[in-house]
Order: C-alpha cells, then sequence, then structure tokens
C-alpha cells in the first residue's frame, strides 16, 4: 500500500500535458522495477529494469559488472535472476526472474519519434524506496545499429540505469542508459527496438556480465553524436565545427550532423556557411525543426519576412511551443 502511495504522489507532480493519459502512465510505473546486487566487496549496487514480458525485465548490462546473485525488486518483495540474454557491447540484457508477478510495459517505438515530443523517465535513482520521475521533451534521435539512440532532457541519476523512457502514451520507447558529464547534462536512451535482436542472443547463467560498451570507447571511437556532446555544451565552436566537419563526411545523408556543422559556423559568425548546412540538413529531413529553426533567424536577420512565415507555419505544425519560441526569437509580437 505504501508503494503505491508513494506512486500515486508522483503522479500528481506530472505536467498537465500528461494529465489525459495518468491511467496509463500508473501501468508505466507499476513495469519498472529495481535491480540489487552484492558486489564483490561486500557493497550493494543498484539499477532499474522495466519489465517487457511475463518473467522478464530489460535493463543495462553495465549494471551487472560488480554482481554475482543480482535480484529484482519491488519494494519489499524480491524475485531471483535465474539467467540472461546480454548484448555486452550494446550495453542492453534482459533477464529472467522467477515468479515475476507483475504487468509489463505496453512497448512503443522510437522510430517515429519527433523532436519536442514529451517524455517521461521512470527508475529508481540511489535505492529510493519508488521510482522516481523525470519530465521532459525529445532532443534528438540519432541512427545506431538498428535504431534510434534518444537524446532528452528527462534527467536519471546514479540507480537509474536501465530505467524506462516512455512516451505521453506511457509506452516504453526506450531504456536509460548514459549521460555526459557535468550539470548541464546530455541524457541518452537505447531505443526499444533494439529488444528483438536482443532476445536472439544465447541464455546465460552466470554473473558478473563484463565488457566495454559503445559509449565507453576513447572518444575518438565514440559515434559522432557522443563526440559533438561537449564542445557543444561548451561552446567551443571551432572543436564542435571540425568533429561536426568529419561527421558530415562520414554520414553526408545524417542531418543532425549538417544541422551541429550549421550550428558550430552560426557560432563563429560565419552566418553563409551555417545557412548552406542548415539547408543540407533540411533538405535530408524536412522536419528538423532545430535546422528550420536557425535558418528562420538568419532569414530574419536579411530581412526576408516571407521565408520567416513560410517557417513559422511549418513550426506551427510541428511544435507550436517551439514556433512560439520563433516568433520571440524573431521579433513577432503574434505569429510570424
Amino acid at each position: 500500500m505504501r508503494y503505491l502511495l508513494l506512486l500515486i504522489a508522483s503522479l500528481s507532480y506530472l505536467p498537465s500535458a500528461f494529465a489525459l493519459d495518468q491511467e496509463k502512465l500508473l501501468d508505466s510505473f507499476f513495469s519498472v522495477v529495481m535491480i540489487r546486487g552484492y558486489n564483490t566487496d561486500g557493497g550493494m549496487s543498484y539499477g532499474s529494469g522495466v519489465i517487457v514480458a511475463p518473467n522478464k525485465v530489460l535493463t543495462d548490462c553495465h549494471i551487472f559488472r560488480q554482481s554475482k546473485q543480482p535480484w529484482v525488486s519491488r519494494g519489499e518483495d524480491t524475485y531471483t535472476i535465474s539467467s540472461v540474454q546480454a548484448d555486452r557491447y550494446y550495453d542492453m540484457c534482459l533477464v529472467t526472474a522467477d515468479n515475476l508477478p507483475y504487468k509489463a510495459a505496453v512497448l512503443g517505438t522510437a522510430s517515429t519519434l519527433k523532436k519536442g515530443e514529451q517524455v517521461l523517465a521512470i527508475g529508481f535513482s540511489n535505492g529510493m524506496p519508488a521510482p522516481l520521475t523525470a519530465f521532459g521533451e525529445l532532443k534528438s534521435l540519432y541512427p545506431l545499429n538498428g535504431g534510434n539512440i534518444i537524446r532528452t532532457n528527462a534527467r536519471f541519476a546514479l540507480g537509474a540505469s536501465g530505467s524506462g523512457l516512455f512516451d505521453d502514451k506511457g509506452h516504453l520507447i526506450g531504456i536509460n542508459t548514459f549521460k555526459t558529464p557535468g550539470q548541464n547534462a546530455y541524457f541518452y536512451a537505447l531505443p526499444i527496438e533494439w529488444l528483438a535482436e536482443l532476445q536472439k542472443q544465447p541464455i546465460e547463467t552466470s554473473f558478473p556480465i563484463n565488457g566495454k560498451t559503445f559509449w565507453e570507447e576513447e572518444e575518438a571511437q565514440k559515434p559522432f553524436f557522443m563526440q559533438i556532446a561537449v564542445p557543444e555544451i561548451q561552446e567551443d565552436w571551432p572543436k564542435l565545427a571540425e568533429i561536426a566537419e568529419l561527421w558530415t563526411k562520414s554520414e553526408p545523408n545524417n542531418t543532425e550532423a549538417w544541422y551541429e556543422l550549421g550550428l558550430a559556423n552560426e557560432r563563429m559568425g560565419r552566418a553563409d556557411v551555417a545557412e548552406k548546412a542548415y539547408r543540407k540538413s533540411v533538405a535530408i529531413d524536412a522536419s528538423n525543426s532545430d535546422s528550420l529553426f536557425r535558418i528562420g533567424v538568419i532569414a530574419s536577420e536579411k530581412g526576408n519576412a516571407k521565408e520567416v512565415h513560410d517557417i513559422n507555419l511549418v513550426l506551427l505544425d510541428l511544435n507550436k511551443d517551439l514556433a512560439e519560441e520563433f516568433s520571440k526569437a524573431v521579433g513577432c509580437k503574434t505569429e510570424c
């Protein structure tokens, strides 16, 4: 009962945008569990996971590096983990927990998400007895290994590795996994689409689960979307331009690569070069709202009222909040 009261109390703090789907979101809360285990030094390790099928919990592999006998828990109830299917490099593990009586999350998709869509992270942080929630929005999607890595501003902390990222309908779209260092961090989730391949992995019965992940590679070996994060956060525009230039050459059809190249050049005062990069980004993906926004700002600075108006209309269709922000940025008192 105490656990249920904690969940209901958490729901009361959700933004009003989620109000119509609170029943579905309550189901999402109940699909999230804690994963614990004793470390080799006798200490306790904590992680999170999401029930995705009867007796099956999806989580991150890196939370099992120190524990020989991990288990699933909710409140005071505990459930033995009997086996695991692991994709160590992509940091996704599917564990079997005996006699797990809880309902699975409804699976969504990361493939059709758009920037600005609302998301909710639900996970256990620092051994708290009930899951904590973090509301945010989708910032970017990065193709990798047949899915899209999801970057959001929905914060998660220590102990929430392996926790769930849900859309505004309560559907599981990703597993919160890693972030950049510092206070203004970027937060990343693995796509739920990876579950299908994970289910083909061999069944293992021994722990710990060791192995380096893609996000732990040396800096130059990390995916480009990770290499650009720290320079962007630190506003190191020359470094961002250098990495983005390499990214566009390596992945010329990646809309985010061209956006980052545009952003770096715009911040360095090269508006013409930036505009070309932004337009290339939009040519690849007409719904790239970040690039559209910056093209509109540049058009405003050039006095091109028609393009400002046209972009405002497109943004209104994509994201009304962003369209309002755009109107303010270019000095429109009402809609442009």
